[in-house]
């Protein structure tokens, strides 16, 4: 029978406390390389939309009444259109893409204050295409509306709903 024993320059507690240590890790790497890395779809990834030539006009007149609620009080609202250029960058139909972006009144101020997602693309196409969605703001803040760092992040396949 095969009977082991340490080399005489090694103690047991000395083999415990190195050896199964790294064989542990060892033990663990291989498991998150096998199941945890391989459960990355590439069709799941987001990706980001480049939004460009944004501008806003009033909506069309059947859009145009509309309440926002903020802090549980609702406040009368005025309507605004929301148009410009996406540009997917993939050879992908880009799906559900929030848009996210700085929206300020004709002082400066926020219009939409602790909210930078400001409306969603169904699908944006491969390429460069228009887009344009509502975009409501409370009716006391002044035009004309300024936008900033506006871009869109969507799913290369649709999101279940």
């Amino acid at each position: 029978m095969f009977n082991f024993s340490p080399p005489p320059n090694f103690d047991t507690l000395e083999i415990a406390f190195t050896v199964i240590p790294v064989l542990r890790f060892l033990v663990a790497l291989v498991a998150l390389l096998v199941f945890g890395w391989g459960h990355i779809q590439p069709a799941d990834a987001l990706t980001e939309v480049r939004l460009s030539h944004l501008q806003v006009e009033d909506c069309p007149a059947d859009l145009a009444d509309g309440a926002v609620t903020s802090g549980g009080n609702t406040l009368p609202a005025r309507c605004y259109w929301l148009t410009g250029q996406a540009e997917n960058p993939t050879n992908k139909t880009v799906y559900d893409a929030d848009v996210f972006g700085r929206v300020y009144d004709a002082n400066g101020e926020p219009a939409l204050p602790n909210r930078g997602r400001v409306g969603t693309i169904e699908q944006i196409p491969p390429g460069v295409s228009e887009f344009h969605l509502p975009l409501m703001v409370p009716a006391a803040q002044p035009a004309p509306l300024q936008l900033s760092q506006f871009k869109a992040m969507g799913f290369s396949a649709k999101v279940r709903r």
